[in-house]
């Protein structure tokens, strides 16, 4: 959990400001309500993510907070009642992350939000690629003021060795005039590799002229921007671009995942089990074990439908301490899949812990006792499809042959 430092001497904007932060699950607020209770706060050993302060304190009239803030190296948003483009731009200078006035209620959500991006940026990579030193080195502190994990490279052909060598950074950020490989170049070339097809896309320019705007993002840059840019406007594109990719990889994974168990469902086994199965294909193999509740009916029958809901997801998760590094998920009802690539004594041995672990576990809150039927295919077959259904005919093979064991073979 991350606590987060709020400076305001209003009880009733405390108050406000308390509740947002603890809304958000990830924050704790410390509260303090002058200078002196910061200070002593700010001195302590604890480590703050950010702190939201106002300006005009009754022990400290003149802004001496945003000094005590930013000599402790602590992201400062300023949240103050009187708007002043002079102050604002001091403040910005010397590195606050915003100047926000108590205007409304969406004022307050906008200094949560804030602080909230900085808790995602904390394992958030973006690449900065611009020839220019000076530029090169303004953006990277820029976006390290904000708590990305900022990298960068001087040209095109630089980036692509840093992003094939760092897959899972996120954001790119570039110039356009550049040696080697200009921006238009970079992001096309970014945009032929399937690995990067959701990375976004910045372009920059000091000629920021409207065909220059376009050029970019039809070679497939998601957003532009013209040098020099203003603070606000910077920060407020790459906000939005990240939250739309981030919405966009969360409506993907509501799409994969069973809604009840959480694990995966069955498209998104077939989707992925497909790569693995022309990944295993002539080299390690690919074993595909189906797994069955046995007589989940009668749970249903006698306790309801929400504890037998209860029940597969406790099953599911009993699933996920042992086939953690495997692919598995609900297939449907209370029949389930485990899709592996490990060798096939681990993965056998890991089926027969997860069978007794069913049998001595138990389930709900009416301590139901259980057991489980497996039927598992590891034999090389053509497609994926015939794995499966090998796998699950053993699995039914199982059930009518006393239930509670493992078939492997015919």
């Amino acid at each position: 959990m991350f606590k987060i430092l709020v400076v305001e001497d209003s009880q009733i904007v405390r108050k406000i400001l308390n509740k947002l932060v603890e809304d958000n699950p990830h924050f704790q607020s410390v509260l303090c309500a002058d200078y002196a209770q910061a200070k002593a706060k700010i001195e302590s050993d604890e480590e703050y993510l950010a702190a939201i302060v106002d300006l005009n304190l009754p022990d400290a009239p003149r802004g001496e907070i945003v000094e005590l803030m930013l000599s402790h190296n602590v992201p400062t948003a300023v949240l103050t009642g009187n708007f002043d483009e002079t102050l604002r731009n001091v403040l910005i200078d010397k590195g606050v992350l915003d100047y926000i006035t108590k205007e409304s209620r969406y004022s307050y959500m906008q200094v949560i939000k804030l602080i909230d991006r900085l808790r995602k940026n904390l394992t958030t990579k973006v690449l900065v690629v611009d020839d220019s030193t000076t530029s090169n080195s303004y953006l990277c502190a820029f976006l390290r003021k904000f708590r990305f994990q900022v990298m960068s490279a001087f040209d095109g052909v630089e980036a692509l060795k840093i992003l094939r060598e760092n897959p899972d950074i996120k954001l790119v950020i570039s110039d356009y005039m550049m040696p080697n490989m200009d921006g238009f170049e970079l992001v096309k070339a970014v945009r032929q590799d399937r690995a990067f097809q959701d990375l976004v896309f910045i372009g920059l320019s000091a000629n920021g002229n409207s065909m220059l705007s376009a050029k970019f993002i039809k070679s497939g840059a998601n957003d532009f921007l013209s040098k020099p840019f203003y603070h606000e406007e910077f920060f407020c594109r790459v906000l939005q671009n990240l939250e739309a990719q981030e919405m966009l990889e969360t409506i993907r994974e509501a799409a994969s995942l069973d809604s009840l168990t959480n694990t995966y469902n069955r498209r998104y086994l077939f989707e992925h089990g497909e790569a693995l199965f022309r990944q295993a294909k002539g080299e390690v193999g690919l074993s595909v074990a189906m797994l069955d509740v046995d007589d989940f009916k009668s749970v249903n029958d006698t306790y309801g439908h929400k504890v037998g809901d209860q029940l597969l997801q406790e099953f599911a998760s009993l699933m996920g301490d042992y086939f953690g590094d495997d692919l598995y998920g609900r297939y449907g009802g209370e029949e389930f899949s485990v899709m592996s690539t490990r060798q096939y004594h681990l993965f056998i041995e890991d089926i027969n812990k997860f069978v007794a672990a069913v049998r001595n576990h138990e389930f709900t809150e009416h301590r139901l006792k259980l057991t489980c039927s497996i039927g598992i295919c590891s034999e090389e077959q053509e497609t994926l499809d015939q794995l499966v259904d090998i796998a699950d005919a053993r699995m039914y093979n199982a059930k009518r042959s006393g239930k509670d064991q493992v078939i492997e073979m015919d």
